[in-house]
């Protein structure tokens, strides 16, 4: 009966861990790029 319980606490952990990485908390979304003006004049 132990061997059973620890079989079932892993399954638990195992299916926590997939249900966290597949429907998980959303990861924050990327920050927005700010464009930076680049004074081209000197290149050409």
């Amino acid at each position: 009966m132990d061997y059973l319980e620890k079989v079932l606490e892993k399954l638990r952990e195992w299916a926590r861990k997939l249900i966290d990485n597949v429907f998980g908390p959303e990861s924050e979304p990327e920050p927005e790029l700010i464009p930076i003006p680049v004074n081209d004049r000197r290149r050409r």
